[in-house]
């Protein structure tokens, strides 16, 4: 099956790719935007194109999808931060999405809907027939690209689907919590408001039912699969109602005791559910995931990864979350600043006690204080952490001199300009270091990026060859499939193998009507195999020679082909030789008129050669055991020898590749050898004497019904010997 999948990088997208990987189905993916990040594992091939691009019936007529999936409501590409633009953007790309679907009107398109469609409040639970309630902008543009897809169903005939998920949700990953949109998923934002505040808002009035990610997966893989839907939309719920306060206290439960529930309970109660009676009647609707599991799994790895969590990074946040991140911005670049002024309080105060003590005079703390800063925390801070210490000498140099003797003072100067030389060098090296540290650090990011990159390409890779070499091993006229096919030949007995190698030809060149006559002398052939009546329309003995056209290209070792479609000839048919003599005669009949091509005439050569080999191989087999197959100075085979022959045209009569008759001769057994003598002389070289358990004699007539063996009997009688027709089931 090959499914498109139109939608942004998401927990839903890879879940999906994941599961149609496994169940062997091969996956591409619009993504939406020519800029579009993730690595979308698992799909066969990505497409980078907006969805209202003019080539998006080329990608169609590429991929020629079975099924259509246009995420919809849990499409990432559109975050809805300004609802009017988002909404036309939605809009519009769905419906190119459809008018392309509708030129190349093959497989079906699934549009995924939310329980956002649905505003009021509904005492039960809400079936698919009752009209939407929508309030939102957002959930209106939902309700209006269903009602695009109903419409190509009415009036272009169109395999639409629509599904409803209620409450989709899953653990938000860091990578992509921006396309998950917190916001949705009301149990995740339980989790995250209770890490980030320690307390968690709830209600007792609101009450709905949520559907676990991986769930939803599996009913949406039912949908994809089905050969047909009853429905055009369906609901896909859990109807398990669990109201805001109950979800509180399970995520409490397992977030911590210190974290509180606030009761905001307010106003009347408020219930949406839908309701999953029509998916559940006419497909498997199993639920795997209870809500104690989900929210513990989900409190785990949020706890696990708590500094992904603690900032909010979703771009919907609103003013008073933006103002929230650029103070804490602000914070921590003054944070080293404040730490500088801080520290160069004791160093003044060493600094001062230094200059009047007789073993601490020549040690210049200020210098230590702006070393100290420089390596740190560079340049920058050892400039300042200068300036502070400049500041501090001089304050304390007017202790004693008055600012101009300062001023005038070149010692002074050096100091400063030892200071400040001092500093910034160390500083610059500092940065200098960090500044290398870091290149390296994004050189590795950048090359590990780049092996993740190669090794989904390497997957992907791996996956195209593996699929390419079953293509071409399982395609009919590969030599590989044209090998495995006729060396099955090598597994019967054989006295079988002309009977079965019809079959295998049939099966080959894609005919249910194939022919193998064996060659009698120069002129006639006989029938030995036929896989139907239209098979057998030449007659069971044929005088080749006369089919002149058909003759003239086998004596040549070419392949017939009926070009001129008369009807006395086969399709196509080709001769086996064995040492420049012709042995057996391929007929081939109800072919098609463009696969009458040199290319299946070579095929049907090599087809002829893999065949022969199984029969020269069954010949010297039989040639060997001629001795022990035959009564000795006769014609009649052994009783084993007779036996299984028997069997092999009994075997292959049922499966209707052959005609016999056995013929039970009624004589005296020591008389026996004296009739063979004569009776072989009434028979064809294709028909066989032989003694069976009972220790009569026997005449297996090949290429004869029932109805058809009087001549044989009335022959029999003519050279004075009694006979009468055998069934296979009295043997």
């Amino acid at each position: 099956m090959e499914v498109l999948l139109i939608g942004g990088s998401s927990d839903l997208m890879h879940a999906l790719l994941n599961k149609l990987n496994k169940e062997g189905h091969r996956s591409y993916v619009l993504t939406g935007s020519r800029n579009a990040r993730g690595s979308y594992k698992n799909a066969y091939e990505k497409y980078h194109f907006p969805y209202d691009c003019d080539c998006l019936k080329e990608i169609f007529d590429s991929v020629h999808p079975d099924v259509i999936l246009f995420m919809g409501a849990y499409d990432s590409n559109f975050n809805w931060e300004d609802p009017r633009r988002e909404s036309v953007r939605f809009l519009a790309g769905l419906q190119n999405v459809m008018s392309t679907f509708a030129t190349m009107r093959k497989g079906r398109l699934i549009y995924l809907s939310s329980q956002e469609v649905y505003s009021n409040s509904y005492p039960g639970y809400i079936s698919e027939d009752l009209a939407t309630s929508a309030i939102g902008l957002r959930g209106m543009t939902y309700v209006q690209g269903e009602d695009i897809c109903r419409n190509y169903n009415r009036t272009m005939g169109l395999d639409t689907v629509v599904l409803r998920m209620d409450h989709l949700y899953g653990i938000p990953y860091k990578e992509r919590l921006q396309g998950e949109r917190l916001r949705d998923n009301p149990c995740a934002q339980m989790c995250v408001e209770a890490l980030r505040t320690g307390k968690i808002q709830a209600s007792h009035n609101k009450k709905f039912s949520m559907l676990y990610q991986d769930d939803a997966v599996e009913f949406l893989y039912q949908i994809m699969r089905a050969e047909q839907t009853k429905q055009r939309v369906y609901h896909i719920s859990t109807q398990q109602t669990i109201t805001e306060m109950e979800l509180a206290r399970l995520v409490q439960k397992e977030m911590g005791k210190h974290v509180r529930i606030v009761n905001n309970t307010v106003g009347s109660e408020y219930q949406v559910v839908l309701s999953a009676k029509a998916f559940a009647d006419e497909f498997d609707m199993k639920i795997f995931h209870s809500y104690e599991e989900t929210v513990a799994a989900m409190a785990k790895h949020i706890r696990r990864h708590t500094n992904d969590y603690m900032h909010d990074t979703d771009p919907g946040k609103g003013v008073s979350g933006r103002i929230r991140q650029n103070l804490y911005r602000i914070i921590r670049a003054c944070v080293p600043f404040l730490e500088n002024m801080i520290c160069f309080i004791p160093f003044f105060m060493l600094h001062n006690r230094a200059v009047d003590s007789a073993y601490f005079a020549k040690l210049d703390f200020y210098l230590l204080y702006v070393l100290l800063f420089a390596i740190i925390h560079g340049q920058q801070q050892a400039a300042f952490s200068a300036v502070l210490a400049v500041i501090g000498y001089c304050f304390r140099q007017s202790y004693t001199r008055s600012g101009l003797e300062i001023l005038l003072d070149y010692n002074t100067y050096v100091w400063v300009a030892q200071l400040f030389i001092l500093g910034l060098v160390v500083g610059y090296m500092k940065d200098r270091l960090a500044a290398i540290k870091d290149e390296n650090r994004q050189e590795l990011q950048y090359l590990t990026g780049q092996l993740d990159d190669i090794q989904d390409i390497n997957t992907s890779n791996v996956r195209l060859k593996n699929v390419l070499e079953v293509q071409i091993v399982n395609q009919n006229d590969s030599f590989g499939k044209i090998y495995e096919i006729t060396s099955s030949l090598d597994q019967y007995d054989p006295s079988e193998v002309l009977f079965y190698a019809a079959e295998i030809l049939a099966r080959l060149v894609g005919s249910k009507d194939v022919a193998i006559y064996s060659v009698a002398n120069r002129s006639y052939a006989r029938l030995f195999s036929a896989t139907s009546k239209k098979a057998r329309e030449l007659g069971n003995s044929i005088e080749y020679t006369s089919y002149e056209e058909m003759y003239r290209d086998l004596k040549e070792h070419r392949v017939f082909i009926n070009k001129n479609m008369d009807e006395k000839y086969p399709l196509m048919a080709n001769a086996i030789y064995s040492e420049e003599e012709m042995q057996l005669i391929l007929m081939i009949w109800g072919i098609p008129w463009e696969r009458m091509t040199l290319s299946q005439a070579n095929m049907l050569v090599v087809i002829g050669y893999l065949i022969q080999n199984a029969v020269v191989r069954a010949n010297r087999y039989m040639e060997a055991l001629e001795n022990q197959r035959y009564i000795e100075g006769t014609q009649i085979l052994e009783t084993e020898a007779f036996g299984n022959l028997v069997e092999a045209y009994l075997r292959a009569r049922n499966k209707n590749l052959t005609e016999c008759t056995i013929l039970q001769i009624d004589v005296q057994d020591n008389l026996q050898e004296e009739a063979a003598t004569e009776l072989t002389k009434l028979m064809r070289q294709s028909d066989y004497l032989g003694k069976l358990s009972d220790g009569n004699l026997y005449a297996l007539i090949s290429n004869t019904e029932n109805s058809d063996a009087d001549f044989v009997i009335r022959r029999f009688e003519s050279a004075g010997y009694k006979s009468w027709v055998k069934e296979g089931t009295e043997l």
